[in-house]
């Protein structure tokens, strides 16, 4: 597996750039790409090349699936034997990978479900008790 590069990852962040600034960090051998501090894609290289991995959840799976998306699938060796885990990350559809404007649909879906991931992470207030006066 060679390691992505820092400019496939920046071409990527033009590419989910309709959803706004983007930024790449390092991380794991590949980058993460963020907006408005909520990580919505990933590039890496599982083995066939350097890809864009966009955010997924239950509701947009079947989407991903549908315009025959990959998940991101990886292996980790546990007590010697070979496993596979995945992510909640699909790879971006190939015809979207050529401009801003055939990724935009599927850069708002990344959007969505890193909403939806900070949205299930925020616990709510505790309720104030009302005192008797």
């Amino acid at each position: 597996m060679a390691t992505p590069t820092n400019d496939f990852a920046m071409y990527c962040c033009e590419l989910l750039s309709s959803v706004g600034p983007c930024t790449a960090r390092r991380m794991f051998g590949g980058f993460g790409i963020s907006t408005g501090g909520l990580s919505i894609a990933l590039v890496a290289d599982l083995g066939l090349g350097e890809k864009l991995w966009l955010k997924a959840d239950l509701d947009t799976r079947p989407l991903f699936e549908a315009a025959g998306c990959q998940r991101f699938v990886y292996n980790v060796s546990q007590n010697g034997v070979q496993v596979a885990k995945s992510m909640n990350h699909y790879s971006a559809p190939e015809d979207a990978m050529d401009s801003p404007e055939l990724m935009k649909p599927w850069a708002r879906l990344a959007l969505d479900s890193a909403l939806k991931a900070r949205q299930s992470r925020i616990k709510p207030a505790p309720k104030k008790r009302s005192w008797p006066a």
